[in-house]
């Protein structure tokens, strides 16, 4: 009970960050920011874990600082995006003035008055409410490919990155150090995340990450002198690739559907979690099954990525309507994202159609 009210915070602060910030800070906040922070609640552990025995008490120094998070409740603000597409628009409007102001910029008269905040504001006016719920994830074939292939992709890559931090008893040595060691390992996984996010692109860079981890997981078997390196290889391809698609997934769901999204593959990825702990039992008969099942999956999931779409330095879509579609190995056609300024009555109708 208590992971499931937890997972639905942790994940939440993503989505809702990243609707809040531009292009550039959102990769910053979601790499640097967020995961960051991550690795060093995980190099503390380890040491907590050395000095309390007790895993009650361990857990109780580890959640009682937690509850200084309470007071966020009354700082961050709703995402404008959300308001925005759900017709809110003078509350997004106050939200984007008490920014400017915080900042000491000075903001317009009129805010949204560009083309696609304009055609937003005007369709909701026109069209009826509705609630978007789990199933409009599968309601449409762009946005039914998007979560299909982000949950197989979530669910190994938790596997994958739960293994190994669980297999850490199983390589021999102190097991405290070995964990110390696989937190260091993920700062600086999260760091070339960073780089790769600004430099590179999303598709091609994820893939590399995939392959990175799981060819080091498989050579271990013919590699046995340097098993440590390897694994702590494999973990920091596993550990970016985590921290990637935070980021890349967050930009491919509509903001309509983006918390919703996020949530839902995030819950499925628990599958991945359920299993992770039985691959580190493994090692107890085998220590090399596990790092050969882990590096297989990772494989596979890496030339999978292949059909994902390509989201850098795109705008998030606001509507269903402007998921980009998967690749399918050739050129996707162009999205209504794309079609936005040269043919907005056609997107209109189609968004009118696809709602009703």
């Amino acid at each position: 009970i208590l992971c499931v009210f937890l997972c639905v915070l942790y994940h939440s602060h993503v989505p809702t960050g990243s609707e809040l910030l531009g292009k550039s800070t959102r990769v910053l906040f979601s790499s640097l920011g967020v995961c960051i922070c991550y690795a060093l609640g995980y190099t503390c552990l380890p040491i907590f874990a050395y000095f309390i025995r007790d895993w009650r008490m361990l857990l109780m120094a580890l959640t009682v600082p937690g509850f200084l998070c309470v007071p966020l409740w009354w700082v961050i603000p709703e995402s404008p995006r959300w308001l925005l597409t759900h017709g809110q628009v003078d509350k997004a409007d106050a939200i984007i003035r008490a920014i400017a102001r915080k900042n000491g910029v000075n903001a317009p008269e009129v805010i949204f008055k560009t083309e696609d905040g304009s055609q937003l504001v005007s369709r909701r006016k026109t069209e009826p409410q509705r609630m978007y719920t789990i199933l409009d994830l599968v309601r449409t074939a762009n946005i039914r490919n998007i979560t299909i292939l982000n949950t197989i992709i979530w669910i190994v890559t938790s596997m994958t990155y739960y293994g190994l931090s669980l297999n850490t008893p199983n390589m021999g040595g102190d097991p405290y150090l070995n964990c110390f060691i696989s937190a260091v390992t993920e700062i600086v996984a999260y760091v070339a995340t960073w780089l790769f996010m600004r430099y590179t692109v999303r598709r091609f860079t994820l893939i590399f990450l995939f392959l990175l981890s799981g060819v080091t997981l498989l050579v271990i078997k013919f590699l046995d002198a340097v098993v440590l390196v390897l694994v702590m290889l494999g973990k920091g391809g596993i550990t970016a690739a985590y921290c990637f698609i935070y980021v890349y997934s967050t930009e491919m769901f509509p903001t309509v559907l983006r918390n919703t999204g996020m949530g839902a593959i995030s819950t499925a990825t628990r599958v991945g979690t359920i299993i992770s702990p039985y691959i580190a039992y493994i090692g107890d008969y085998n220590k090399v099954a596990p790092y050969l099942l882990m590096g297989g999956v990772t494989v596979l999931v890496g030339f999978l990525s292949l059909l994902l779409p390509e989201t850098k330095d795109n705008e998030l879509p606001e509507l269903i309507s402007q998921v980009k579609p998967i690749m399918w190995l050739t050129q996707p056609q162009r999205t209504q994202m794309q079609c936005h300024d040269q043919h907005p009555e056609v997107n209109n109708q189609q968004e009118q159609s696809q709602i009703g």
